[in-house]
């Protein structure tokens, strides 16, 4: 019977004079038969009977693989340090023993392991390359947890020269050096090619690289190819949702409902909704925790499941359910359950708030934006029916403040400064942008730029490119990390906030404005670009958008130079607060759910859109042939033509189908 141990006696005279590779295919029938613990006790036994055998190590290696998978750590760990001691040059152990230090919380001690791993490994060549590669990947992601970047970027840049095609390794390199300010950030090799390097990185890092959405299109569609991949089965029918009767089923899959960027952004979300028209399920992702944000989500949806412990399966239990419309609020971003998202459990998905983009998948129907983020010339950058609200971004009106209000001085501010500032993650912070800010602070005397705090290199090489741009290193101040409600009574004592480009503000932008800190931006083409002008516009302030980049410059010297100008804004912002789109989370509820009234409406009529992704591998291909680090595409005026003629180089070398995308002018195309 499934989970039924045989007598230790009968388990051993069945194994015990078995061949190894009989022995593996024992264990693996027991494995189909569901025998967990006969598997455990066949190693054993075998392991008892063959202590001279000498593949004695890898039956050792196997038999830890089992324990671990019961979470016999302790076990588990023993019978890899006894197969090292029986065969040194024998890499699997290493890199299994560093997990289970890993898991067990002592990652200097995993890292130690899989670099005692390295070294053992002097000739590479067939699996020994796999085997280096892992341990080198493995060290990376260790190190990278305990914020030890630099040495994680060397692990992750040797890997990569060993094997370029890790498209993984590529992405975890790119994202390291966007939050490092490793300029330039897409930095080929001898052996790896910026086609590599560029095919690797996922969408979120190209949010901040590039100003360029068709790209992203393209990237996102590679990405979720072969990242995601094709799910073995999906759904194709869901009864209990054509069925349900009344109010609509929303399901809202995030691993944000906690203590987040997001999370702060939907408090008010699950509360507010109209439960004559929705009911409300709040499937979570995320890690396990208890902070009070995340138990507020448990109070407020009608039903609260976490999906954390549950593999793909989950998306069965979101189809019994009966979700109508599920609301994908993470997109690609990290602790995202797309394999579950891919099987499509609902009849309608809608990718809104988590990633400013377009997934560029087969699954997602809607994508949710406003009027400003999307206007409707940029359409054809998105696979997915773009639906629009008054303005994107829910809010948090409720934002819990600490009552101690700090002076300048305490902040490490001059008191007679004016006080630029920016509290974006460094990943959105672009050389190009950078380089802007520092003149800006060229043109203001006594001016000051305060950004977020990292570790003590980043602010290092921050300085130093100052420097090397004539302004004093003193004059670029850091805050440190926080609790939020201390770091939001903290934004007054800046005059304005500098916001990034391609990648702009989100939560830090509405942060800002709800404690009246005027927030100047410039919208470029892409969604992660444009929401901060949405924010902007929605909150009473449209002169604050700027139209391009040499305006936003000058505007920022102007409001700079003129304090009573920003005490205007200011005041603006004051009088707003409480009438303005930005802030109006009823005006966002009921406007959202219309949105599902009109997508539940099209599905009984069976319109629910279709995702276009035609020939979105071509549009990668001429993508990521560009240099954007040395290019700066959103000054580029007539972005359209810029691709058409693009295209148009590519198609007389292969020609190719036009589709919507395309501009079909035969002077070009032939």
């Amino acid at each position: 019977m499934p989970n039924d141990i045989l007598s230790p006696a009968l388990i051993a005279s069945m194994v015990g004079n078995l061949s190894v590779p009989d022995l593996i295919r024992t264990m693996e029938t027991f494995k189909q038969s569901g025998q967990t613990a006969s598997i455990e006790a066949g190693y054993a036994a075998w392991i008892a009977h063959n202590q001279g055998h000498p593949l004695l190590y890898a039956v050792l290696f196997n038999y830890s693989v089992c324990l671990s998978d019961v979470g016999n750590l302790d076990e588990a760990q023993q019978q890899l340090e006894k197969a090292i001691a029986i065969n040194p040059d024998f890499m699997p152990p290493y890199i299994n023993l560093g997990r289970i230090y890993e898991r067990q919380g002592k990652i200097g001690l995993a890292i130690i392991q899989w670099s005692a791993g390295l070294t053992k490994m002097s000739a590479i060549t067939g699996m020994g390359i796999t085997h280096k590669t892992t341990a080198l990947n493995q060290s990376a992601r260790a190190l990278e947890a305990i914020s030890q970047d630099e040495s994680a970027e060397l692990m992750l840049r040797e890997s990569l020269e060993l094997d370029p095609h890790q498209s993984e390794v590529a992405q975890h390199l790119i994202a390291l050096r966007q939050r490092q300010y490793e300029w330039p950030v897409v930095l080929p090799t001898d052996r790896v090619s910026r086609s590599c390097l560029m095919q690797g990185m996922s969408p979120l890092s190209a949010a901040a690289y590039t100003d360029d959405p068709m790209l992203q299109l393209a990237l996102s569609s590679h990405y979720n190819i072969t990242d995601v991949g094709t799910p073995p089965q999906v759904f194709d029918a869901w009864p209990k949702a054509t069925e349900h009767e009344g109010p609509l089923r929303i399901g809202y899959l995030s691993s944000d409902l906690r203590e987040h960027a997001v999370g702060y952004l939907m408090t008010e979300i699950l509360g507010l909704h109209d439960r004559s028209k929705v009911e409300i399920f709040a499937y979570y992702c995320g890690p396990a925790t208890q902070d009070q944000l995340h138990q507020h989500f448990h109070t407020t949806a009608d039903h609260w499941v976490s999906l954390s412990e549950m593999d793909d399966d989950a998306a069965q239990r979101i189809a019994d359910d009966g979700i109508q419309i599920l609301v994908d609020v993470n997109g690609y971003t990290r602790e995202a359950r797309l394999k579950v998202v891919a099987r499509r459990p609902a009849p309608v998905i809608v990718n809104w708030l988590g990633y400013p983009g377009t997934m560029a998948s087969p699954y997602h129907n809607y994508i949710v934006a406003d009027d400003w983020i999307i206007p409707e010339s940029h359409e054809l950058y998105y696979s997915e029916k773009v639906l629009r609200l008054p303005c994107y971004q829910p809010n948090n009106r409720n934002r819990a403040l600490s009552p101690v209000q700090p002076r300048r001085s305490e902040a490490g501010l001059p008191d007679d400064a004016t006080v630029y500032c920016c509290f974006n993650g460094s990943h959105k912070i672009h050389r190009a942008t950078f380089e802007r800010w520092m003149r800006i602070l060229a043109q203001v005397p006594d001016s000051v730029l305060w950004l977020l705090d990292g570790s003590e290199t980043t602010n290092k090489r921050l300085r130093e490119h100052a420097a090397q741009l004539g302004i004093t290193e003193d004059r670029i101040i850091f805050a440190p990390k926080v609790a939020n409600a201390s770091h939001l009574v903290r934004y007054p004592l800046a005059d304005l906030f500098l916001d990034t480009t391609p990648y702009g503000a989100h939560t830090t932008a509405s942060d800002a404005l709800w404690m009246g800190v005027p927030v100047l931006t410039c919208s470029g083409r892409s969604f992660a670009s444009r929401v901060c002008g949405s924010l902007v516009r929605s909150a009473g302030t449209p002169d604050m958008v700027c139209e391009n980049l040499d305006d936003y410059v000058q505007k920022a010297v102007e409001l700079g130079k003129n304090k009573e100008q920003l005490k205007a804004v200011r005041k603006q912002l004051a009088k707003a607060r409480k009438t303005c789109t930005l802030f109006d989370m009823p005006l966002l509820i009921n406007s959202l759910e219309a949105l599902y009234e009109q997508m539940w409406a099209a599905c009984k009529q069976g319109k629910t859109p279709r995702p276009d992704l035609a020939q979105l591998e071509t549009y990668l291909e001429v993508g990521i042939d560009l240099n954007h680090e040395e290019l700066e595409v959103q000054t580029i005026a007539d972005y359209k033509g810029w691709w058409t003629e693009r295209l148009a180089r590519r198609h007389k070398l292969r020609p190719m189908l036009m589709d919507k995308r395309m501009a079909t002018d035969p002077k070009l195309f032939g």
